[in-house]
């Protein structure tokens, strides 16, 4: 009994490590599919989600928001392309996360690359000072 709640225990935390925030898929080849059918570009984000300060705080101010939900709901695919150092990743996750950042020439966190939904890069840009309005303005003009 001890060794099967063991194995309940060590899954659930396994499954809580490898799933994106919410509102958001960690696997870009879905993400490419869903934008399709949706007629949605795609943002992804590179995050070091557990060290990473601008991105914690772009985490808080803009992609935790009401406002910015509600506007990617409409407009956006959303990734989360993690990098994170206290939380283990599925290898297969960390291969993708990793191709992803060398196919983007990503050199700093937090990223955000918007691309079409056959994986285009239209447009890049970091963190924004001043809430989701000011990123869903800076994202337009990226884009």
């Amino acid at each position: 009994m001890k060794t099967f709640l063991s194995l309940l225990t060590f899954l659930a935390l396994t499954s809580m490590a490898s799933a994106a925030k919410e509102g958001w898929l960690d696997d870009y080849e879905k993400a490419k599919v869903q934008a399709k059918a949706e007629n949605k570009k795609i943002l992804l984000d590179f995050t070091g989600s557990d060290w990473c300060g601008w991105c914690i705080k772009l985490d808080k101010e803009v992609f935790s928001q009401q406002a910015w939900k509600d506007y990617a709901a409409k407009n956006l695919v959303l990734v989360e392309v993690d990098f994170p150092r206290g939380t283990p990743l599925p290898e297969a996750t960390k291969k993708q996360n990793d191709a992803l950042a060398k196919k983007f020439q990503i050199r700093g966190y937090p990223t955000i690359v918007i691309t079409s939904a056959s994986g285009t890069k239209r447009g890049e840009l970091g963190y924004v000072e001043g809430g989701p309005e000011a990123f869903i303005k800076a994202l337009k003009k990226a884009d």
